[in-house]
């Protein structure tokens, strides 16, 4: 998956090769500029699992993609890799999503840890392994930050970055969060979960150094969390429904993007959730949700955070659940990396 290969014998236009590392890419986690981080984790999902298998899913249908993007020359060179897939990780989501699942389904039974103790045990369990997670993402990630790299995460379930975000809080004085989702995210400790993937949010905007979340798109949140956004000065929430009617009375999407763009500080961390977009792009992914954006259009979005002068400084991506029968969601994802990666390195150019 690593094979390093010589940049001046490598083709950008043949076919890459399985042997090489993402996109067929010439470049290791030494010689890369940005760094991948996988996660495949998916214990606390609510609805569909399957976002533990994304990153292998979106690293394999990363070698149907072409290496040429309008709007950077030559963005094969900028310097992308990815790590290793680690399996000790693959292999405790697995394990633990057992007593996830035997948790919830005493829970929507209406059963409580506080009245039973095998309940209490499980929940004691799951909370304190998405620690470990978060624990390793967070010196996984400061690994290399530590060395001068950009770093990306690729989950797995939405719970996967804060570790990410939690080391970028040791680098960067203050930062803010763009967050491209359906769902607001703002739980606490949802179905007991401290760490749940519908918890990120919560738990992000408790972290020192984040100073503004911006949320864009979302469309399916419940009355707690549109209450906690209201008393947040922290939080700015642009929902997908307010967006679109904005647009169907003449507003274009241009002017949003700058509204947006303008409520972000200068160094901004994007958190994308791939049901953001119309789930015709991510039909797989665990909790889909009507409406959404189209690709090109939140790309353009990201690129216009660029334009301003902002910086984007590091970024996740997350929820790519691979289909049964095909490998859709999978290259969307792979398609959507790339160019979330060649917007970011572009920034060093």
């Amino acid at each position: 998956m690593t094979n390093y290969i010589d940049i001046d014998s490598f083709d950008p236009n043949s076919p890459g090769s399985p042997e090489a590392n993402i996109y067929g890419l010439p470049f290791d986690t030494n010689s890369a500029n940005l760094v991948i981080i996988p996660i495949p984790w998916d214990v606390t999902v609510s609805y569909s699992k399957g976002t533990a298998k994304g990153p292998k899913a979106v690293f394999d249908a990363s070698f149907q993609v072409d290496l040429y993007d309008s709007y950077v020359n030559e963005a094969w060179k900028l310097g992308i890799a990815m790590d290793e897939i680690d399996m000790k990780i693959w292999k405790k989501s697995k394990l633990v999503r057992k007593d996830a699942e035997s948790y919830l389904e005493m829970y929507i039974s209406g059963k409580t840890p506080d009245h039973h103790k095998s309940m209490k045990k499980m929940l004691k369990n799951i909370n304190l392994s998405s620690e470990w997670l978060n624990n390793q993402v967070r010196k996984k990630a400061l690994h290399f930050l530590n060395k001068r790299k950009s770093v990306a995460l690729l989950g797995g379930d939405h719970s996967t970055p804060l570790g990410l975000m939690m080391a970028l809080s040791e680098v960067y004085p203050e930062f803010g969060i763009l967050q491209i989702d359906a769902h607001a995210d703002l739980r606490q400790a949802y179905e007991g979960f401290t760490y749940s993937h519908a918890s990120i949010m919560y738990n992000a905007v408790k972290l020192p150094s984040v100073q503004k979340l911006v949320q864009v798109g979302i469309r399916d949140y419940c009355e707690e969390e549109k209450e906690f956004i209201d008393a947040n000065e922290k939080i700015i929430t642009f929902f997908d429904k307010d967006i679109k009617h904005q647009q169907y009375k003449g507003k274009t999407w241009e002017k949003i993007c700058k509204e947006i763009v303008n409520s972000l500080p200068q160094n901004v961390y994007l958190s994308f959730d791939i049901d953001g977009l119309d789930p015709r792009y991510c039909p797989n992914t665990g909790t889909p949700v009507p409406g959404g954006f189209d690709f090109e259009q939140v790309l353009f979005l990201i690129e216009m955070v660029v334009s301003s002068g902002k910086k984007i400084i590091s970024f996740d991506l997350n929820e790519v659940s691979p289909g049964k029968f095909d490998e859709w969601d999978a290259n969307v994802g792979a398609r959507l990396l790339y160019r979330l990666s060649n917007i970011l390195l572009s920034q060093s150019i």
